[in-house]
């Protein structure tokens, strides 16, 4: 088996064509609410089993979607899937499903996933649809957790505050007070906040980019 397609589906997801640090898709909820590590994984985790059932789908039925309609069936795919998800966080995350709000049903208009769909799921096979969901959805979410610890951090000095609304009661003591007696810099949580420090992101990922060069 040649594994060098998938290994090039997992770079470009993960690093070359990261769609929140290189496409900058996905930029509404990525800012919204990334101002801590739970918040951003809890959407992360809802966008990337999106990407993979509707990869999956996709995929699966690209020979019988005729060429006129299937952007409104890729949609319609998306938006199933989306309802599947909303439902289910409301029902087992309830709490961090209040918290990111209208930001899950908003998974429907993400670029990123339509994008990939589109340009990825529909002319590949399903195995290769499927690793690019994933890996994509993954570059995706590592890109919003780094967002979301370094606002939580400087905004709060804490990191995975209120893990427990993710991951039940036994994440109640996950929280980490890194900085003691530390008032906190509200900046870093609020919306401008979320603009530098995506923005330290993209340097830093460029900076990497032309030093590997």
């Amino acid at each position: 088996m040649n594994i060098e397609p998938y290994r090039k589906i997992a770079y470009d997801g993960l690093w070359k064509n990261n769609q929140a640090l290189v496409a900058l898709l996905g930029l509404c909820p990525l800012l919204a609410v990334s101002n801590s590590v739970i918040n951003s994984l809890g959407l992360g985790l809802a966008t990337t089993v999106a990407l993979v059932l509707s990869n999956t789908i996709v995929s699966l039925i690209r020979s019988q979607v005729s060429h006129e309609v299937r952007l409104p069936v890729y949609v319609l795919v998306i938006a199933a899937n989306v309802t599947i998800i909303d439902l289910l966080m409301n029902a087992f995350f309830h709490e961090l499903h209040k918290i990111l709000g209208i930001f899950i049903p908003l998974i429907v208009t993400n670029c990123a996933i339509i994008g990939r769909a589109e340009a990825f799921a529909s002319k590949n096979t399903l195995d290769k649809a499927l690793a690019d969901g994933f890996f994509v959805g993954l570059g995706f979410t590592l890109a919003l957790m780094a967002l979301g610890a370094l606002r939580e951090l400087i905004g709060t000095g804490t990191l995975f505050s209120r893990a427990d609304w993710l991951f039940g009661d036994i994440a109640k003591h996950w929280s980490i007070q890194v900085f003691d007696d530390y008032g906190g810099f509200l900046l870093a949580i609020l919306p401008p906040g979320a603009f530098i420090g995506l923005g330290l992101l993209i340097a830093v990922k460029n900076v990497i980019d032309a030093r590997g060069k």
